[in-house]
């Protein structure tokens, strides 16, 4: 089993709408796949509340659990898991690093959203855990984007080549517990989700394809 955790100490970044959309691009493509909502907003098991498909699995669960519930994933047969961790929750946040095989840090390319990644690089760092910065929200049809990149590369950070850029897809599918792949499979953000999803599968060694009939 493969676990992904997403973690920013900055809110706003869009940790949940990265956890949904690369679960249910896991489940669409075959794999048990299912997102442990770790936020006391419960964002994601909102979400997964208003969602008609069964897959991915949404659970709901506190910071201590994590042990329990990924044990009780893998048990139950997910071969890929995803932690949606909650902003400013360094104890959250440092279990999650512990429990993860990979660690991805959502980041809008604004001032204050790269200035508050440093403490999240540095829990993974502590937990001795690969840590990449995905853009997200990147305005289309600007150099913000590249421009973030290239300054966090400088400061020594490791950054997905692939952004996302702002789209109305991401925010609509999300509403009836949909996500841009399905509200709009052709459109941009379900290529950039499909493109992101074969970048991390290559990184975590995780086949693209599965063979599972339903999540964990």
């Amino acid at each position: 089993m493969k676990i992904v955790a997403i973690i920013s100490q900055k809110g706003g970044a869009g940790k949940t709408t990265l956890a949904v959309h690369l679960a249910t691009a896991a489940a669409a493509a075959g794999h048990a796949a299912a997102v442990i909502d770790l936020d006391p907003q419960g964002t994601a098991a909102s979400w997964g509340d208003r969602r008609a498909a069964e897959v991915p699995e949404v659970i709901s669960g506190q910071a201590v659990r994590i042990p329990a519930l990924v044990n009780a994933a893998k048990q139950n047969g997910a071969d890929f898991l995803v932690l949606d961790t909650a902003p400013n929750a360094d104890q959250t946040a440092s279990l999650a690093c512990r429990a993860a095989d990979f660690v991805m840090i959502p980041c809008r390319p604004s001032t204050f959203d790269l200035e508050a990644i440093e403490t999240t690089l540095m829990l993974a760092k502590a937990a001795g855990k690969p840590a990449y910065v995905v853009l997200n929200a990147v305005p289309p049809r600007s150099s913000i984007g590249k421009e973030a990149a290239e300054g966090l590369v400088a400061r020594g950070a490791r950054v997905v080549p692939h952004q996302l850029t702002h789209r109305a897809a991401f925010t609509h599918g999300v509403i009836d517990g949909r996500t841009a792949q399905e509200f709009e499979p052709r459109g941009k953000a379900a290529e950039e989700i499909a493109t992101l999803y074969k970048w991390l599968c290559g990184l975590v060694d995780m086949p693209t394809r599965g063979h599972a009939k339903k999540a964990a």
